[in-house]
């Protein structure tokens, strides 16, 4: 066992983890964080993806020791005291959620691209989500829920 330490949604946290956890298998089993899903455990699908400062990684494939010292995000971390992020609040505008599923993932992915280019064409958000599967929307609201939350966030700054 290692003990690690990092910031998780904002918060300090510590945790004991085996040399072969992954980050997938400590978010969910010791800090009770569901959001973070187990899809294909191969880094195929994104529906376990999260953030380590600010980067999506596949949470099936990534070591929970590489979290240490470093920023976690799971899509609990959007919300803030209460209220929706302008993306949350656009995927359900947009219809971009259907059976959920990939929506946390999704919507990580979109954060993540959000936060490097607050204005990404329609290529761009393609291609940063090119890692993450949805089976249900067909990608085009996921896309023009993005766009959506681009504009939003614009006018809000």
């Amino acid at each position: 066992m290692k003990k690690i330490d990092f910031t998780l949604n904002g918060r300090w946290v510590e945790a004991e983890v085996r040399d072969n956890e992954t980050l997938l298998e400590m978010l969910r089993e010791r800090f009770h964080i569901t959001s973070v899903k187990e899809g294909c455990s191969i880094g195929e699908c994104g529906v376990c993806t999260v953030l380590i400062d600010d980067a999506p990684v596949y949470s099936c494939l990534a070591l929970a020791t590489r979290a240490g010292r470093r920023h976690v995000k799971t899509v609990e971390y959007l919300a803030e005291r209460g209220s929706l992020h302008p993306l949350q609040e656009s995927f359900i505008s947009q219809a971009a959620v259907q059976c959920g599923y990939c929506t946390p993932g999704m919507l990580l992915v979109a954060y993540s691209l959000l936060l490097k280019n607050p204005e990404p064409d329609e290529e761009e958000i393609r291609e940063a989500i090119s890692g993450n599967l949805c089976r249900c929307t067909g990608y085009v609201q996921i896309v023009e829920a993005i766009q959506d939350a681009a504009r939003v966030l614009k006018h809000s700054a």
